[in-house]
């Protein structure tokens, strides 16, 4: 088995050149062309083993594919579209080049769909494999979606199911919970986890929405919508975008739309648990008015349900519409946390 400190550094950029555009490639930085009157949009992600992903859970073409859809997710919970990634790795010497010309192989799968090339990077020797992202987009300023954009009355939309990745990975950690779902159930929920999908799929329908009610209302200037992804839990997105637009929430316990798979498997209270803090669902939490949500939620279907709504104040409540469970007020303290113990 050929590892990394056998080839070294050179030996190994000239194998992972295999993966990028070489009209991009082969010099100090790239090159990104914007279309005219486009926002330039940037965002980094870093990914270490053994806290975002592990050999106990994730082959390395899904460790790959997790890493470039977590940050075309960045993108699309902007309203931006791809343009390219950049890959810095650090890689211990004793890991096999194998191992990561199938990470490689692994982005490369996820970015196809979405015609985004991987533009360049870096490589440096760790004792730890970590694997640094940074993505690039594009956005017509009226278009980017902020988390402080949302306003008394919006509706709050979710994009679809959560909880899955998160059942995914307690199956993967612990086969033994899945008895009582069937293969198809089984498979369905590790593939939420091991190859979740960026909702970039969400921003050509928010487009033909806003543009037809800027045509219907006369309206120039942007309609709002306030969002940001789930990848931290559905908890952690309604909760950053109301303190960020200096708002409160109301979020309908039984609006929350969850896998059919529960229903055979977990508790009421367990499956809210994974959905509202399970994390890394990478769906779009998005605010914006009743009709805009109506539309949406239509046109996508597929679980994409309105959740809730923005309210004044700043508490944010979980509320039982059949009144079984007291109001809950959600924090950030009980979802996953960098540095908490």
């Amino acid at each position: 088995m050929t590892k990394v400190k056998d080839i070294g550094e050179q030996g190994l950029l000239a194998r992972l050149h295999r993966f990028c555009p070489p009209e991009i490639i082969g010099d100090d930085a790239a090159v990104l062309v914007t279309a005219p009157e486009q926002s330039l949009v940037v965002t980094t992600d870093v990914l270490v083993d053994g806290v975002h992903f592990s050999n106990l859970t994730t082959s390395p073409e899904d460790a790959g594919w997790r890493a470039a859809a977590a940050n075309l997710s960045d993108l699309a919970a902007m309203g931006a579209s791809p343009l390219g990634i950049a890959v810095g790795l650090g890689l211990p010497g004793d890991l096999s080049v194998s191992w990561v010309e199938s990470l490689y192989q692994g982005m490369t799968q996820c970015l196809q769909q979405y015609n985004t090339p991987i533009v360049g990077g870096d490589v440096v020797r760790s004792p730890v494999t970590t694997l640094a992202i940074t993505a690039f987009g594009q956005v017509h300023p009226h278009r980017i979606i902020r988390r402080s954009a949302a306003v008394v009355g919006d509706a709050i939309v979710v994009t679809g199911v959560h909880g899955a990745s998160h059942a995914g990975l307690q199956l993967l950690l612990h086969p033994e919970l899945g008895q009582k779902l069937n293969e198809e159930q089984k498979t369905a929920l590790i593939a939420a986890h091991q190859r979740p999908q960026p909702r970039l799929d969400v921003l050509p329908i928010l487009e033909k929405i806003f543009n037809c009610e800027s045509k219907i209302q006369n309206l120039k200037s942007k309609i709002p919508v306030a969002g940001m992804d789930s990848s931290d839990g559905l908890a952690d997105a309604v909760i950053q975008i109301c303190r960020a637009s200096s708002v409160g929430a109301v979020l309908g316990l039984r609006q929350i739309p969850l896998p059919t798979a529960f229903s055979h498997w977990l508790t009421l209270e367990q499956a809210l648990e994974y959905a509202l803090y399970g994390g890394e669902d990478f769906e779009l939490v998005l605010c914006l008015p009743q009709e805009s949500a109506l539309t949406l939620v239509k046109y996508l279907g597929g679980g994409a349900a309105i959740v809730g709504r923005i309210t004044s104040g700043s508490t944010i409540l979980l509320h039982d519409e059949l009144k079984k469970f007291p109001d809950q007020v959600l924090t950030l303290s009980q979802g996953f946390q960098h540095f908490n113990s």
